[in-house]
């Protein structure tokens, strides 16, 4: 099946999801994960018309987006070190993955002039030890702090939840993440609006659209996996 029939597909059951959900389908965005894809997979998504994309190695993601760069949105979505940072700032427009303060230096330190860089903050909600990210009881004092880095933009909060094969089970984490980040929008922070969720993948990213995603993360199911 081609990328532009999968898209197709999975747009159907975002639209069913907001129906369910009473939310308006022009606020949830898709992100083609194209780390497990060509180059050649990658453009074909944007041909499609996927317009963000998103990577998790700063290597890999660099060199698509030399070739690609101008026809997308780029979103680093895996876990970021402070080393790498110098190598992606100026052609990710999302990082997903801000998750300490030491990074938090390093943006600051490598952010473009007079530009925001625009972070999620991720936050272990399931608790697994495999996964990277804050606690939520944690966050609230976190995203304070990052008063302090003035080229930081907290644009909202990022989760991965537990690969399981019913959606349903992992529901409560989404709820969880949307719960926390309404109580940080509701601070009116300046240098945090927290107004976006980064949640849902390839299995569950309908479950995470009825729960208020607003940017779901869909890699194998619409542009596979090659690698």
């Amino acid at each position: 099946m081609s990328v532009k029939d999968r898209l197709t597909e999975i747009e159907k059951e975002i639209d069913a999801a907001c129906e369910r959900s009473n939310r308006e389908k022009e606020n949830i965005k898709i992100i083609a994960v194209t780390k497990y894809v060509s180059m050649e997979r990658a453009k074909e998504a944007l041909d499609a018309g996927v317009v963000h994309l998103g990577e998790n190695r700063v290597d890999e993601g660099v060199e698509k987006w030399e070739t690609l760069g101008e026809r997308g949105t780029w979103h680093f979505i895996g876990s970021l070190q402070s080393k790498k940072v110098k190598h992606m700032i100026n052609q990710f427009n999302y990082i997903h993955s801000l998750d300490r303060l030491s990074l938090a230096k390093e943006i600051e330190k490598r952010a473009p002039e007079n530009e925001k860089v625009k972070c999620f903050v991720q936050v272990n909600v399931s608790g697994e030890e495999s996964k990277a990210g804050l606690k939520p009881e944690e966050t609230v004092s976190f995203i304070r702090q990052l008063a302090e880095f003035p080229s930081i933009e907290v644009t909202g909060l990022m989760t991965m939840a537990p690969f399981v094969e019913d959606a349903e089970e992992v529901r409560p984490y989404f709820r969880r993440l949307r719960e926390l980040k309404e109580e940080i929008e509701a601070m009116e922070l300046p240098h945090a609006p927290c107004h976006e969720l980064s949640m849902g993948m390839s299995n569950d990213y309908v479950v995470a659209v009825e729960e208020g995603a607003t940017f779901v993360r869909i890699g194998s199911a619409l542009v596979g996996k090659e690698k």
